[in-house]
Parts: structure tokens; C-alpha cells; sequence
């Protein structure tokens, strides 16, 4: 697959939050001391950042705050801090009164794999969307996190925005991005790989390559939006192939792919396959790319997967 590589998400975060803050007034910057906005000019909207320091939980209370008196709070913090260290406010403060918080988690999955398994996160996801009444998007390029980011804005109760911290390939254009929507960016009727995150698109996308060199077609998905899930495309796609195999940059348990055969579950029977981050913590430092190719999210560990499991469905009695 050609890919060219542009901004970070984070970075086409930052540009759409200065372009808005310029014109709207209920938008308040919050930060904590991520260095994002370290040489941004906000310029009337200056007034409007404030930098609270290392103190998430806070962090999350001051925003709650804001948000009851009609503000829409843009909370800054790495994604680890916000789902584990922070969480407690997050629930109490924001989630329980519905409130209108932009919580924008930054260095998500292993793309701080420098700094360790205390930098990690592959727990957000299912902190996140285990919260009622709780948006959870996690954008698979620059472009599409512009395009959600803005959407997301406007929409009623909290928001968890999952973002990574490296510029990433863009993904090929498929449909238009929308909050709630899967993107098709690929259409084969013989497996489904349903993908979230920069890195496990673009494995995914690999993968039906090579799953297309010997004959089997694959429809890729970019699911952004982990809640609420689009249930309905996925349950289409799945009814027309049968298997399911899900690409996430999280721990198995709870994330995306669990989301996906939950919801699956519900709707028609399937054969789900989850590839994710092993039950384990990250024991080593090492770049984004690097640990969660270590971590068996592979394009051959896909394909693997689509075909064992396209396997055990030709297997199966009628």
C-alpha cells in the first residue's frame, strides 16, 4: 500500500483547535503541561488557554466546572493519565452530569513506547466507553481526526478524542467521515477486518493484500468511532462474509474488538477473531511501529486469523 506520512494526529488536532478558538467563544484550551501548545499563537482566543499543570485529576474537575457554566472545555493530557490516573473525575464530574467535556487523549496505545509501560495505554478504550453517555473516537490519520475533532465540537455530552503521538500514513480516501459512521476503504465479500487506530488500519489494509494474492477478498473498515459503534455497517458487511476479524492497538480484553463482538452478538451469529495487544504489559522501550509489530498485530497475523477462521466456518456442519 502507498502511503505518504504528513502531521501527527495530535498535531492536526492542535491547528483545528486554534483555528476555532479564534472564532468560538465557548471553546476553553486545557492543558497539562503536554507541550502541544508550546509556540501556538491563539490569538484572540488567547485568553482562553490555561495551562494547569501535571494534575489530570484536577484537571478534569476544573473542566466539569466549566462546562456547568457553558463552556465547552478542550481537556489536554496523555491518554494514559486521562483513563487510569484521572478516570475517577472523569466519571464523577463529567460523565454523571453529562456534561459537554472534550477529553482529547494524546500518546495512546504504544506510540510513547520510549517512556515506558507507565506511558502506555491500552487501557483507555475500555475505561472509556464503559461510561455511559460517553463519545469515544479514535481517528486512523491527521485528516480524518480534523474532520471528527470539528464534528465532535457540537455534539451533546462528553467526548473522548483517542489520539496518537508520531505522524502516521494517510489512509486511501474512502467515504465522507462522519461521527458514528464506519468508513469502507476497501470492499471484498469473504472476510471482514474491522479496523480502529492509525497503525491497525493500515495493518489491515496490508493484510488484505495478501489475503486478495490467494484469492480472498476482504472488506477493510476504519471504525472511528468505537462508541457509539455502527452496528448496523459492520452487521452488513458480517452478514455478507461471515467472519469478522478486528485490528486494534489496545489489550484485547474490553477494547474495540470486544465492543465489535459484543454488539455482533446481539445481531447475527459470526465468527468474530480479535487481534490486539497480548494480556501483558510492554516490558521494553521502543518505537510505536516497533511494539506493536512485537505485539503480534501484524499483517500476516491477520491474515492468519482470516484464514483460520475462514477455516473453521467451512468446517462447520450445516
Amino acid at each position: 500500500m502507498n502511503a505518504t506520512t504528513t502531521r501527527s494526529s495530535r498535531e492536526a488536532y492542535r491547528d483545528a483547535v486554534v483555528d476555532l478558538m479564534r472564532t468560538d467563544e465557548r471553546l476553553v484550551c486545557l492543558d497539562s503541561d503536554t507541550g502541544l501548545f508550546g509556540s501556538v499563537d491563539f490569538g484572540p482566543g488567547a485568553s482562553r488557554y490555561i495551562n494547569i499543570g501535571i494534575a489530570e485529576h484536577t484537571l478534569m474537575g476544573a473542566a466539569a466546572g466549566l462546562a456547568k457554566e457553558g463552556r465547552i472545555p478542550l481537556v489536554n493530557t496523555f491518554a494514559t493519565f486521562a483513563a487510569s490516573r484521572a478516570v475517577e473525575a472523569v466519571k464523577i464530574d463529567i460523565a454523571l452530569n453529562e456534561l459537554p467535556v472534550r477529553i482529547v487523549g494524546t500518546h495512546s496505545g504504544v506510540s510513547a513506547g520510549h517512556l515506558g509501560p507507565t506511558h502506555h495505554s491500552l487501557e483507555d478504550l475500555a475505561a472509556m466507553r464503559a461510561l455511559p453517555g460517553m463519545t469515544v473516537v479514535a481517528p486512523g490519520d491527521a485528516a480524518s481526526t480534523e474532520t471528527l475533532f470539528r464534528q465532535a465540537v457540537g455534539l451533546p455530552g462528553p467526548v473522548y478524542l483517542r489520539l496518537g503521538r508520531n505522524a502516521t500514513p494517510d489512509l486511501p480516501s474512502g467515504a465522507d467521515v462522519r461521527v458514528g459512521e464506519a468508513q469502507v476503504l476497501r470492499d471484498g465479500g469473504d472476510v471482514t477486518l474491522a479496523a480502529c487506530g492509525p497503525y491497525p488500519v493500515l495493518a489491515a489494509l496490508t493484510a488484505a493484500d495478501r489475503l486478495a494474492a490467494d484469492g480472498v477478498e476482504a472488506t477493510v473498515m476504519h471504525v472511528h468511532t468505537v462508541k457509539p459503534l455502527d452496528v448496523d455497517a459492520l452487521a452488513e458487511s458480517a452478514g455478507r462474509t461471515g467472519v469478522v476479524v478486528t485490528v486494534e492497538e489496545h489489550w484485547r480484553a474490553a477494547g474495540f474488538g470486544s465492543a465489535v463482538a459484543e454488539a455482533l452478538t446481539e445481531r447475527l451469529p459470526v465468527v468474530v477473531r480479535r487481534a490486539g495487544m497480548p494480556d501483558s504489559f510492554v516490558g521494553v522501550s521502543g518505537g510505536q511501529k516497533y511494539l506493536f509489530e512485537r505485539g503480534g498485530v501484524t499483517p500476516s497475523a491477520i491474515a492468519a486469523l482470516a484464514r483460520s477462521a475462514l477455516g473453521s466456518v467451512r468446517r462447520s456442519p450445516l
